[in-house]
């Protein structure tokens, strides 16, 4: 099965839009677990299981793995993702991006160590540093187009002289993802739910491409206008995926024992709203 045939099965199935974030940090932990790193996957696997029918995909992330030298809980994570929750297919947020031999060990890492079904990726070096990831087939891969942070604008939001006329940055990555670039069909595209405008215009672009959609909840994105920009059904069947991501307002919920309860209630409350705004 693929990474799409696995997100399509867990929309229905789950009858969601949301992805779960993991992106651990000790010092926000519940006080029975605070500032204890060898926890990290205590309380991940906690959050997991809470979500686990809630969710589109789960996002780990990591950064917050390997700064607390806890790449092999995040390993033992992995492997209980898939046990608990099969359903639910992975995206590693990695971010990677490098020549074509590092990015073949970097594939490595995603799909062999950790079994991710997807990754995130930075354009930024070309064609030859995605490539190596597109041997895995049936694998996915989310290219940075329009991210949610500020500094965004620095880059992405910068026009360039082309044949097409002067588009920005993000819709050239946009057109590649579609195009050439996607050569068996694995290509997907990260755009902040805190430019709905722009979601809409990459959607313009890349009409089938599943969007990672990070930034609502903690960062203020607004649901509803994320699910009305990015979202594309005919015949009551996606055509056109979106992954909306939420990870601190669904991780630190609570700061208590009962924290895996309350990110159950937000996960809900969130998949619901999204829900509710395709109709």
């Amino acid at each position: 099965m693929t990474f799409l045939d696995q997100l399509r099965n867990a929309e229905r199935q789950n009858r969601s839009l949301l992805c779960v974030g993991l992106d651990p940090d000790p010092a926000r932990f519940p006080a029975h677990l605070k500032n204890d790193a060898s926890r990290i996957y205590d309380f991940c696997a906690a959050i997991v299981e809470a979500t686990a029918d809630t969710a589109i995909a789960f996002k780990p992330q990591i950064a917050y793995f390997a700064a607390h030298r806890a790449e092999e809980q995040l390993e033992r994570l992995m492997a209980h993702m898939r046990s608990v929750a099969p359903q639910v297919p992975v995206i590693l947020d990695a971010k990677r991006g490098d020549i074509g031999s590092t990015a073949q060990q970097y594939a490595i890492e995603a799909f062999e160590r950790y079994g991710a079904d997807a990754v995130t990726l930075s354009p930024f070096m070309g064609f030859d540093s995605v490539q190596p990831y597109l041997q895995y087939h049936g694998k996915g891969a989310f290219l940075l187009c329009r991210t949610s942070n500020p500094g965004g604008d620095d880059l992405q939001n910068q026009r360039f002289a082309s044949v097409d006329g002067e588009p920005r940055l993000y819709e050239h990555v946009a057109r590649l993802a579609q195009g050439p670039w996607n050569l068996n069909g694995q290509l997907g595209l990260v755009v902040g739910a805190t430019y709905p405008a722009e979601i809409e215009r990459v959607r313009e672009i890349a009409p089938t491409l599943p969007l990672l959609i990070p930034g609502v909840g903690a960062q203020g994105g607004d649901a509803v206008a994320t699910v009305k920009a990015g979202l594309r059904a005919q015949g009551g069947e996606t055509t056109g995926p979106i992954i909306v991501n939420s990870s601190r307002a669904i991780l630190y919920a609570s700061a208590s024992a009962d924290f895996a309860e309350a990110a159950r209630r937000v996960a809900l409350k969130t998949r619901d709203e999204l829900h509710a705004a395709r109709i």
